[in-house]
């Protein structure tokens, strides 16, 4: 991503208030405007087909389907994400460019595989036990199917770096399930739920079928050779654990409390806890800025002084290795101090906002209850990511996945001691597994600090390893006639 930070210092240096709203505004596209238009186009659609007017039941199964579809699109996408990303930057370094295509492909069959393997039977039990109708059914199942697309394809524009790209190809998804909409309800006359649940999967099939065209484009020979890309996730299965239990443990705090008392069933299919979900939505989006500035100061800051210590580590004298080295860490720590400090004010004046403002539009009592506690844990839960996403640079797969594991662990285990507390501690789950996931992950990079030198120079191999016979561990023996 070295592009990006190149064309971030670009516009910062400027050093100007238009420039730093332009920087602000392009560190926006490139991080989460794509889930923002998706919202904006949801909530737009609802206010101008008059969403809030039809009945509860209605109301509620639309909300629970889009729900679903985001929550397990992510889920079912995330343990092969983190390894196919990888076998394609190593592609891209090799210049195997004719590899990206047997990855994209298998990557994209065993996506599909897995999704419709949980989806189906969600889907028959909804159709056959909840009663819902099949056009319905078929058409949520279609949206699920369309975002794992969409999420899965996304790796590979992310990076080839085309952030711009991306942005474009929401845009102009978003807008044409908003006219379809408007199409299908005013001048069709279909009902209202019906009508946003097909324009949406229609938007999302566009972005997706744009996001494959441009993998086309961008790799167009095909070598077929597709038996590496399964060795490769026998060799990085790491990354399938970090991966798959970072996005578990995002939601698994959720998923205990649709089990709470308090829960709500709809059509004896779909479970959820309202108060619950939405104030885990509002704590999220409370801290999300964290996103923007950490990708920020990475690009800008921190990808400089990693990239002078490798040079440093290939031609250098080992004076320079070690200031390298020095000015590194520092600037590790300065950019997870800088993160804590700036999130903090905007998560406080963003909780503030909240409280004051979201009682007059019918938030109010659960949900601002719960809320407090949540925001303190996703602050600290985007801080431990943050972390852990330091240990890519280092290589250091097991502490990634020790951090991961203690941060779902905690999080799981607090969250079913806090369904018997109070609603302010509700979220108190969350707030000890990130602390926990934190406090692991930054132990473990000072123990990098300490032992990098060890990882750089000592891990190599004088023998290349194979399968076969062990050589025998004689190295030399005297001849008898020498004696």
């Amino acid at each position: 991503m070295g592009g990006v930070g190149v064309k971030l210092n670009r516009i910062f240096g400027k050093r100007s208030i238009a420039a730093d709203l332009v920087g602000f505004t392009y560190s926006i596209i490139i991080t989460i405007a794509p889930i923002l238009l998706v919202i904006g186009t949801i909530l737009l659609m609802g206010f101008v087909l008059g969403f809030s007017e039809t009945d509860y039941l209605t109301r509620e199964l639309f909300s629970c389907t889009i729900l679903y579809t985001f929550i397990f699109a992510l889920l079912t996408v995330s343990p092969f994400n983190a390894v196919l990303s990888k076998y394609m930057q190593d592609a891209i370094y090799e210049e195997r460019f004719q590899d990206i295509l047997p990855c994209y492909y298998l990557g994209l069959a065993m996506n599909m595989a897995f999704s419709c393997l949980l989806g189906i039977p969600f889907c028959l039990w909804e159709h056959f036990v909840g009663g819902v109708e099949v056009f319905y059914v078929f058409c949520g199942f279609c949206t699920y199917i369309s975002m794992v697309l969409v999420f899965y394809s996304m790796v590979y524009l992310s990076i080839c770096k085309d952030y711009e790209r991306l942005f474009v190809f929401f845009f102009i998804g978003m807008a044409i399930a908003f006219i379809l909409c408007l199409i299908l309800g005013f001048w069709m006359g279909w009902e209202i739920t019906e009508n946003m649940l097909l324009s949406l999967t229609v938007g999302f099939f566009l972005i997706g079928t744009m996001e494959f065209a441009a993998v086309k484009r961008y790799f167009k020979e095909n070598s077929n050779r597709y038996l590496p890309v399964l060795r490769y996730f026998k060799k990085w299965w790491k990354l399938v654990v970090v991966n798959f239990f970072y996005i578990c443990g995002l939601y698994v705090h959720n998923f205990v409390f649709w089990t709470h008392e308090t829960r709500t069933i709809i059509v004896r299919s779909f479970v959820y806890n309202q108060p619950y979900d939405m104030a885990s939505c509002l704590a999220m989006f409370t801290n999300l800025s964290a996103t923007i500035i950490f990708i920020t100061n990475i690009e800008m800051h921190f990808h400089e002084k990693y990239r002078s210590y490798s040079e440093a580590v290939i031609g250098g004298k080992r004076a320079d290795i070690v200031n390298a080295k020095k000015r590194m860490f520092r600037q590790l720590a300065g950019e997870l101090m800088n993160l804590a400090r700036i999130q903090f004010i905007i998560s406080v004046v963003i909780y503030l906002l909240c409280v004051v403002f979201l009682p007059r539009f019918g938030f109010g009592g659960s949900v601002l209850r719960i809320y407090p506690c949540l925001a303190a844990g996703y602050f600290i839960l985007f801080l431990m990511y943050a972390s852990v996403l330091f240990m890519y640079y280092f290589n250091d797969l097991t502490g990634a996945v020790i951090s991961i594991l203690c941060f779902f662990t905690a999080t799981l285990a607090g969250s079913i001691l806090a369904k018997n507390l109070s609603e302010i501690w509700y979220g108190i789950g969350l707030v000890g597994g990130s602390f926990m996931g934190w406090s692991v992950a930054y132990a473990r990079l000072r123990w990098i600090e300490k032992h990098l030198d060890t990882h750089v120079f000592c891990s190599g191999q004088l023998l290349k390893r194979g399968i076969g016979r062990k050589p025998s561990g004689l190295v030399y023996q005297k001849n008898k006639a020498g004696k």
